[in-house]
């Protein structure tokens, strides 16, 4: 067995936007260290295949959960708290994003990133983060971005406001929780090669961009991402809070 295996045994930890790439990933890691894992998203979304998957299934439950509907949120909390009793991590995984310049970006598109990515990100907080401290303490991870940071291609506009607003909400709700028990911090992934974004870019102008301006000179993987997180989310962190965790390959250090 491989040291920290079982860094999260007995603990329970929900994931947004779990199916994905990043997410789907995520939700292996915290189970193999032994969390029961609450693995969320839209429905229609793969949650059941996820579940059956994942390490020790039997322990883990998939609920469908728009993260930008409060009454949503509400909901599956109460699930985790009558099947679990307590709840110790949330992962704000999901998030929605658009390539559009600050000048190419449509209101419609900007709003519904916003709501999302920063707004769905701040109600987890609200009502898993209260959970938690309640239930006796814990962490919160928000997946944020190095675009929450710099300024990266010079597009994705709406996807850096959000994200740069995850950044700081983070802060903010790490000094509200600093003496309640509950830590929070985020994850700031550079450019991760997932299957998605392979299909979507290999080999155009943006892939290139995203390489020529990483100084270890390749993509990240989701595995990366998710070693950060498992870090974040376990006691191992436990004078870990407010902090900005950058798995990046260097790029925002150039």
């Amino acid at each position: 067995m491989a040291v920290g295996e079982t860094r999260l045994e007995g603990k329970v930890a929900l994931v947004t936007g779990a199916t994905g790439g990043l997410g789907g990933e995520i939700a292996r890691r915290l189970a193999q260290e032994g969390a029961a894992v609450v693995a969320t998203d839209l429905v229609g979304t793969p949650i059941d295949d996820l579940i059956a998957g994942l390490p020790g299934h039997a322990r883990h439950y998939g609920a469908t959960l728009d993260i930008s509907s409060e009454d949503e949120w509400a909901g599956v909390i109460a699930a985790v708290m009558d099947k679990y009793s307590t709840l110790d991590v949330l992962i704000n995984n999901a998030a929605a994003g658009s390539l559009a310049s600050v000048v190419d970006e449509e209101l419609e598109t900007y709003q519904k990133v916003i709501d999302i990515s920063q707004t769905g990100t701040w109600l987890g907080m609200k009502h898993a983060g209260a959970a938690i401290e309640e239930t006796g303490g814990g962490s919160v991870v928000n997946i944020c971005s190095i675009l929450g940071s710099v300024g990266g291609l010079g597009n994705s506009l709406a996807y850096a406001a959000a994200k740069g607003a995850v950044r700081t909400m983070t802060k903010n709700a790490a000094l509200h929780w600093a003496q309640k028990g509950v830590r929070v911090n985020s994850v700031h992934p550079g450019f991760i090669g997932t299957d998605q974004l392979m299909e979507r870019y290999e080999g155009t102008d943006r892939h290139a961009a995203m390489l020529a301006n990483t100084p270890m000179g390749r993509l990240g993987k989701a595995e990366d991402i998710a070693a950060a997180v498992a870090y974040l989310a376990g006691d191992d962190a436990r004078y870990v809070t407010g902090s900005e965790l950058y798995v990046d390959g260097g790029w925002t250090c150039a």
